[in-house]
């Protein structure tokens, strides 16, 4: 169980199936790697910045230490063992080519043990 709120979401152009993946693997990211204990909390939000929609997707997870936060989004690349948590590792590989793809970007703010704050940008057409 977790709990996800968002605030008023934008309309955007764009290839709906493929936003949509993006959205459920980050929110899903986000339900799966939360701190034991504590239940999962994602929020959703946009700002407008400089003809680009920023979409952010906060979560109270177990966070992720800076020194991997360009390697999470590299195919295979997992933090964790199998045994912890299941997945590919291709997730985070999947949303920045379908990011890239849509002319934006993808990127994390985090710090392990303290949540994780996940952004793409998706031009405003």
């Amino acid at each position: 169980r977790g709990k996800i709120t968002a605030d008023p979401l934008p309309q955007v152009r764009g290839n709906a199936s493929r936003l949509s993946r993006v959205l459920q693997n980050v929110i899903g990211n986000a339900l799966k790697y939360h701190s034991t204990g504590r239940t999962p909390e994602v929020h959703v939000s946009a700002d407008k910045r400089d003809g680009m929609w920023i979409i952010a997707v906060d979560d109270n997870g177990i966070g992720i230490a800076p020194d991997f936060h360009d390697q999470i989004f590299q195919p295979f690349r997992r933090l964790h063992g199998r045994a912890e948590y299941s997945g590919t590792g291709m997730g985070l590989a999947i949303c920045r080519k379908i990011v890239q793809s849509g002319g934006g970007e993808i990127w994390v703010g985090s710090a392990e043990g303290r949540g994780s704050r996940f952004f793409f940008s998706i031009p405003d057409y």
